[in-house]
């Protein structure tokens, strides 16, 4: 039966299947503070406050995401850094290896406080591989990497 009533009374679950699932493992993460960035270095970024972290994947002291669970992942990061000038290079690794990145030449900017963010999908085996942020910036001296809600970076599995 087609009816108009017929269709009310069927439920949710007549209509879709394969739903459910969760997004993790999943984390958020921040540094405490400010940090200088030396000049024409990649320096691998080690945020060290977490704000959650389900599933234990993520590593305060190395800065890396290692899912333990295989599938897609969402990675994103937001920087807030203080530049005169230069290149900026900010970049996902996967294993050692640049998997996604973003550069911005922003030498005839003022000087003054910038903000990046960039984010990617990318798939992890749930074992061995790993996720971390790079960042480079070029611009003749150290510069303020500005922490609390103004740096971090995240991560979680999609549902499949």
């Amino acid at each position: 039966d087609t009816s108009a009533s017929a269709l009310r009374k069927m439920t949710r679950a007549n209509f879709v299947s394969g739903i459910g699932g969760v997004n993790t493992p999943a984390f958020r993460s921040y540094y405490s503070g400010s940090h200088t960035i030396a000049d024409s270095t990649n320096t691998e970024l080690h945020f060290n406050t977490e704000v959650f972290d389900v599933g234990s994947c993520y590593d305060t002291s190395n800065g890396r995401f290692t899912p333990t669970t295989a599938g897609k992942y969402f990675l994103y990061v937001k920087l807030k850094v203080q530049l005169g000038g230069g290149i900026v290079y900010v970049e996902f690794r996967k294993n050692g290896s640049a998997v996604h990145s973003n550069y911005e030449n922003i030498s005839s900017r003022p000087s003054g406080d910038y903000g990046f963010q960039l984010s990617t999908i990318q798939e992890a085996n749930g074992s061995s591989d790993y996720f971390l942020i790079n960042y480079y910036q070029g611009s003749g001296s150290g510069k303020t990497l500005y922490g609390g809600a103004d740096s971090g970076w995240m991560g979680y599995k999609l549902i499949e």
